[in-house]
Order: structure tokens, then C-alpha cells, then sequence
């Protein structure tokens, strides 16, 4: 092949993606990208993906909000404005703590939750500003779409055939 050339196949149904994954994995050919509407269950298996480690970096994130909240709690009660609460003197942070109990609670579920936020959109690359890279706004509504980059002209026409017998809607090629 004088260009590189990328192939996508476009699935109607996500029964047909899944049998087109299985039949060019059998094949050995290997596949760029998937592109879905909604999480298809058992397609990462199938490509090949490890588990994720955002439960991971949520674990991580929810220990940075709990720490934030006892600091805020021990600073602002005990520190900064200490104060004798129904008989109940501030000298000591870990006696008060049963009181505290609720926003530190509140804070880590709030960094946990938004920082496992920016952390999927950096990673995935779609934080604002970033160009898009979904090649057919079909794949964000109803359709299921498999990209190829074959490396010669055999592959190129393995991947179109193979295309074809697993019930692809459409074969899009363009040049890279």
C-alpha cells in the first residue's frame, strides 16, 4: 500500500459488534478502536483491555477529602476559633471528632466524585478544548463502529471481507 489507509466498519446492533470482535480476533487481525453508544458488557474482555485503576485514584482522591476535612475541622474548632460547645471543651480534636463525622464524610465523597471526573475526562482526552475524536456522530446515538489500520493490501482486504461476513452495515475508508 503507497498510503496508509484506516478502515471503519459500521454495526447496527451490538450482538453483530460483539460476533465482528470474536471473528477478527480468531483471525488475528487487530483492531484500532471500537466506538459505542453505551458500554457493551464483555467487549473489553474481548480487546483485550486490563481493569481500570480508577478505583484506584477514587481511593486515593477519597482519603485526600477525608484529610481535608479533619484539618479544616481541627484547625477551625480547636486552632483558629476554639470554643466550649454545651459544656464540651475544644482542647482535643479527637474527643470532638464524633461531630465531625458528617462533613468529612461530605468532603469525601465530593473530591472523590470530582476528581474521578477530571481524572476520566483528562485521561480520555476530552477535557475542553481538546479536538474531537469520534470519526461518526452516529456511534453517539444508535450505531457501533470497529476502526482498522491495515499494514499491506492482503490485511486491507482480509479486514473488508471479514467486514462483510459479520453483517457490517457500512465500509468507510479513508486516507490517514
Amino acid at each position: 500500500m503507497s498510503t496508509t489507509k484506516i478502515i471503519y466498519g459500521l454495526y447496527a446492533d451490538d450482538d453483530d459488534l460483539i460476533q465482528g470482535v470474536k471473528a477478527f480476533n480468531d483471525k488475528g487481525i487487530k483492531i484500532n478502536e471500537v466506538y459505542t453508544p453505551f458500554p457493551v458488557h464483555g467487549l473489553d474482555k474481548l480487546l483485550g483491555f486490563k481493569k481500570t485503576r480508577i478505583s484506584d485514584a477514587a481511593f486515593i482522591y477519597a482519603v485526600y477529602g477525608v484529610t481535608i476535612g479533619s484539618l479544616v475541622t481541627w484547625y477551625t474548632m480547636n486552632h483558629d476559633w476554639p470554643q466550649n460547645i454545651g459544656g464540651k471543651p475544644a482542647f482535643d480534636w479527637a474527643h470532638n471528632m464524633p461531630a465531625f463525622v458528617v462533613p468529612m464524610f461530605e468532603l469525601m465523597v465530593f473530591c472523590a466524585a470530582h476528581m474521578m471526573s477530571l481524572t476520566f475526562l483528562i485521561r480520555n482526552k476530552m477535557y475542553p478544548g481538546a479536538a474531537p475524536q469520534n470519526p461518526d456522530p452516529r456511534t453517539t446515538d444508535d450505531k457501533f463502529m470497529m476502526e482498522f489500520a491495515p499494514q499491506s493490501d492482503d490485511e486491507f482486504n482480509a479486514i473488508k471481507q471479514t467486514l462483510i461476513d459479520t453483517g457490517v452495515e457500512e465500509i468507510t475508508v479513508k486516507d490517514a
